[in-house]
């Protein structure tokens, strides 16, 4: 079958046509049109993502990206069957699409115009992101799929947007591979570790669909935690890619030997339960800068070593609560998703900490086109829903009901 994904939660906007067939335990996907579009340059002014000017892109953007992923799909069908057209779009349709897109300024002008000048590829279902998120941001997304479902008059799919980041494993060849990819075998119970601007959290699944959160951030999460460093390091927006930059100069030049001996807490590292804090590590970094700053600035090397001190930390908090629950409940499968695990020190030492104490367990991480918001993960959730006939399906005529939901759990 194929699917349109849509994805709005934060600062990405993404479409996405995918083709998938199989069980939900050994399903093949390939990506026949992916088209996305990064806010990042936008908000770096802010200092983070502004929620009401990411709406306003979204609105901007959709229906073009739409239009790309169409197209990048009818040239990958090339030489094959495929069906284009709508059904007939009834001026009563154009009203409800309209009355549907009413706070979406221009979006429904926007897509009666793309239709009446382009042929759409038939899809078998819409999917959508539906939570968590920015509301203001999801609530475009969310608006534009119901009115696709419409279009269309196919089933419309909602997703949780870190199912998503835990299903993103499973095109384990990333975006650029076009040929049908077989997903890699989950072997349950599997767990995962879950780690974004907005999310840190450990997710025990005996199959899929089955989630139990068993632990999570109290108060920061860990990309937010990076971020708020880096902002203490006049460091430009997105923090967690500067940090990083600086923390591999300073191990590779070894400069914490030469150079300013931080030390910084490990919150919560043996606290009983599986949870996580980063709140105390960057007051910790504010107080640390705040003390050496008073003999003068800090230097190129003093923001090096503190974010190799840094990242140091975060990582030996992440890596042994992931052990402690991979060893407690004997999981077979790590699975770990979300932005901050394009970290690359984050990555290798996961790995090392597999390969050394836990061979048993088979470690899965996207591919790094992957790890960030995108709409193919979306798709992906999707079509696991849809085989298995998850009650939250919606038919066209029940699309109204759906709402943008900002702090959606799994």
């Amino acid at each position: 079958m194929r699917i349109l994904s849509i994805e709005t939660s934060c600062d990405e906007t993404a479409v996405s046509i995918i083709e998938a067939q199989g069980d939900i335990h050994s399903p093949t996907y390939r990506i026949l049109g992916n088209a996305l579009f990064s806010q990042i340059d936008i908000h770096t002014e802010y200092g983070g993502v502004f929620p009401m000017l990411a709406k306003r892109e979204h609105v901007k953007n959709l229906v073009p990206l739409l239009s790309q992923a169409n197209k990048l799909a009818k040239e990958a069908l090339e030489g094959s069957e495929y069906n284009t057209g709508i059904p007939e779009l009834t001026p009563e349709k154009r009203t409800l699409i309209t009355e549907i897109l009413h706070r979406e300024e221009g979006l429904s002008e926007q897509i009666f115009n793309f239709l009446d000048t382009q042929e759409l590829l038939e899809v078998d279902a819409v999917a959508v992101t539906e939570g968590p998120g920015l509301e203001p941001a999801l609530w475009v997304g969310v608006s534009f799929a119901k009115a696709l479902s419409i279009i269309f008059d196919k089933p419309l799919i909602p997703v949780n947007h870190m199912e998503g980041h835990i299903v993103s494993v499973l095109m384990s060849d990333g975006v650029e591979k076009k040929d049908h990819q077989i997903s890699p075998q989950v072997s349950f119970p599997a767990l995962s570790l879950l780690i974004s601007g907005g999310h840190t959290e450990l997710v025990l699944s005996e199959d899929w669909h089955q989630y139990k959160i068993i632990g999570q951030t109290v108060d920061d999460a860990v990309g937010e935690a990076f971020d708020k460093v880096a902002r203490l390091l006049d460091l430009p927006y997105p923090g967690g890619p500067k940090i990083s930059k600086l923390a591999a100069e300073s191990r590779l030049h070894k400069l914490k030997e030469k150079a300013h001996n931080w030390s910084l807490p490990r919150p919560m590292m043996h606290s009983k339960d599986f949870n996580f804090s980063f709140s105390g590590l960057k007051t910790a970094v504010l107080y640390a800068v705040q003390e050496k700053t008073k003999s003068g600035p800090l230097s190129d090397d003093d923001k090096k070593t503190l974010s190799e001190e840094f990242e140091n930390a975060v990582t030996e908090v992440l890596v042994h609560k992931t052990k402690k629950v991979i060893d407690e409940y004997q999981c077979n499968t790590l699975i770990v998703g979300g932005g901050v695990i394009a970290n690359t020190y984050i990555r290798s030492t996961l790995k090392d900490m597999i390969q050394e104490h836990a061979p048993h367990t088979t470690l899965l991480i996207p591919s790094i086109d992957l790890t960030t918001d995108n709409s193919v993960m979306i798709g992906i959730a999707g079509y696991l829903r849809y085989i298995s006939h998850d009650p939250k399906i919606l038919q066209p005529k029940d699309v109204l009901s759906l709402t943008a939901k900002g702090n959606l759990s799994l």
